[in-house]
């Protein structure tokens, strides 16, 4: 088994494997072209986003600057929207459905460490080389969620479809679907009913 399906499967791996090493250099390059872009120029932003991404639907709007380990472990529905300084760590998969909204700052972190330090630390290979290992968790984001500037994403976790995440929140569990929830850790504060209809004409 590469380092690239055990990384993909959950197990411990290195990342410090030479493929997995060519996949972020290329990730990067990807990303620095489209960060240089200027927002006018969306013909030449979506072609680097179809270059990077393992999928992306229709009208999928991303403001620079955007971070990606390796872009092509996410994948993306139809008309989303990610404010500035979006940061993906996909390690694992994730999935991110359609007519979602991400605030500034929004984070998705699918990387995942030990917590025994003995496995965590840096160790040494027998040829002398320096590496640590990790494991990663997938993310699912649902159709229609909207979660608020500065919300980190940890993996593991699933956010039902229809689901408000507040501002600042850190989710490190599942967030059932039509529910407005927020905190440290992200926790549900009630469900969101037809008495939130703010009325306006569509």
């Amino acid at each position: 088994m590469t380092e690239r399906e055990k990384m993909l499967s959950g197990r411990l791996y290195d990342p410090s494997d030479q493929e997995l090493a060519g996949l972020r250099q290329r990730a990067f390059r990807l990303v620095e072209q489209f960060n240089r872009l200027q927002k006018e120029d969306a013909a030449a932003q979506r072609e680097i986003l179809q270059k990077l991404l393992g999928g992306m639907g229709k009208n999928v709007t991303f403001r620079a600057a955007v971070r990606f380990d390796y872009g092509c472990n996410t994948y993306i529905g139809d008309d989303c929207y990610f404010n500035f300084n979006a940061v993906f760590l996909d390690c694992a998969s994730i999935h991110i459905g359609s007519n979602v909204m991400v605030g500034p700052g929004g984070s998705f972190f699918t990387a995942l460490h030990p917590l025994l330090a003995e496995e965590r630390n840096v160790r040494t290979g027998p040829d002398g080389r320096r590496y640590n290992l990790e494991y990663a968790k997938p993310i699912t984001v649902e159709d229609n969620v909207w979660l608020g500037g500065g919300v980190i994403v940890n993996g593991g976790v699933t956010i039902g479809h229809d689901a408000v995440i507040g501002s600042g929140s850190v989710v490190t569990r599942d967030i059932p679907p039509g529910v407005l929830a927020a905190g440290v850790p992200c926790r549900v504060i009630r469900p969101i009913t037809e008495a939130d209809r703010m009325g306006l004409e569509k």
